[in-house]
Order: C-alpha cells, then structure tokens, then sequence
C-alpha cells in the first residue's frame, strides 16, 4: 500500500487531498514538527536524504517533492483523471500551474515568513531598529511587489474559468491550494482578490478535502 509521510502543517497535506479524490487507499505516518524550531524530525532522514516531508513510499519507489509525488500519482492511479487529456490546451495549462505553485508561487510567501520572523526575533534593543529597517526594505521593495504582481495574475487566470485549467479540478488545483491558503493566512490575500478567495472556498468544501483533513489531522491553514 503507498505509505504517506506526513508532517502535521504542511504542504502534504495536499498529497492526503488527491489521494482522497482519487479514491486510492494509502497509509499515513504521521510526523511533528519541533515545537521550537518548526523544522521536521530527524526520524524522516531515513526516508529521504533531505529529511523532508512530503514523501511518498509506493513498493521500492519513493517519491519526494509535492509537484514530482503528483504527477506520480496521477501517472500511477490517475486513469486520466483530475488531468486533461495530453495535447490540449488545458493540459499546458495545468502543467504550467503544477509547476508555477512551487517555482513561482511559495519563493515570496516564504521570503515575507523569514522576514516577518526576522522582525519578531529575539536580539539586543540597539539591534532591532536595524534589522527592522532592512526586513521592511526588503519586503517593500521586493516582497510585496511581487506577492501583488502574483496576485493580480492568479485573480485574472481565475477570471477565465473555475479552475486554473479549466472547469474541472485537477492536480494543478491541488498544488496551488497551499500557495493560496498561505496567502490568505499572512500576505494579506483580500477581498480586493474576489475570484482567489471563491476558490480557497470551493477547495475548502470539497468532501475529498475534509476528509483528507480528518486523516491528516491539525492543519491551520484551512
């Protein structure tokens, strides 16, 4: 049976998503964060070389990299669907935003983490003024015009139809669900963005996604 190593709050949770809309059977073992550090435990080191999560284990194959798990699962169990068929234009589409989630989407939402959390961190009084001025200098001159940019592009291509492919849901969704839901969460996604908030909806009430919730366990961005 394909085994899921999953971190609680965090982007595989999207693996226990498609797993639920296809129907396939699959295992959970489930991983925490540190409590201080957030950073994954050492015991997912001897599932993979970079410790991370999510990976996939199906037989002698394991996956890792959430875009690279599901193209795999979609090849493997998919029978062609939550894909348009090869050739067509909603295929492009759909590979382009399987790979613009993590390529383009996650690089900023995590710069304004890092320097959101620069600006919290503990550090002597004469210090922070410093550190406060160049993360804010950093995000406006960087951060923000690109989280905007992104924004206005994503609201526009949400314009065209319900999906980003298409009217159907597919792998794409699935992978842009968490680049959107952390947007909502800390980088200021509005009502300024009607379309990009009505799909964190239609995602949220889809039965395979409370289901994968309920397996998966705490996830704070849904």
């Amino acid at each position: 049976m394909l085994v899921v190593h999953h971190l609680n709050n965090s982007r595989s949770q999207r693996v226990l998503w498609l797993l639920e809309e296809l129907g396939v059977p699959y295992e959970i073992r489930h991983h925490q964060r540190d409590a201080k550090t957030m950073l994954a435990p050492p015991e997912l080191l001897k599932v993979h070389p970079l410790g991370k999560s999510p990976v996939i284990v199906d037989g002698d194959t394991t996956v890792a990299e959430t875009g690279a798990i599901v193209e795999y699962i979609l090849d493997t169990y998919g029978n062609g669907r939550l894909r348009p068929a090869p050739g067509t234009p909603g295929f492009l589409r759909h590979r382009y935003w399987l790979h613009f989630a993590e390529g383009s989407a996650m690089p900023p939402l995590l710069m304004k983490l890092v320097f959101d959390e620069v600006q919290k961190a503990p550090m002597p009084f004469f210090v922070k003024p410093i550190a406060r001025a160049i993360s804010n200098k950093v995000l406006d001159m960087l951060v923000w015009p690109n989280l905007r940019r992104q924004f206005d592009f994503i609201e526009a291509e949400l314009a065209r139809s319900t999906w980003l492919a298409g009217d159907d849901l597919t792998g794409a969704d699935i992978m842009m669900s968490f680049p959107l839901e952390a947007a909502k969460q800390r980088a200021g996604l509005d009502a300024r963005h009607p379309k990009m908030l009505a799909f964190v909806d239609r995602i949220h009430a889809r039965p395979a996604y409370q289901r994968a919730l309920d397996k998966g366990g705490p996830y704070a961005f849904a």
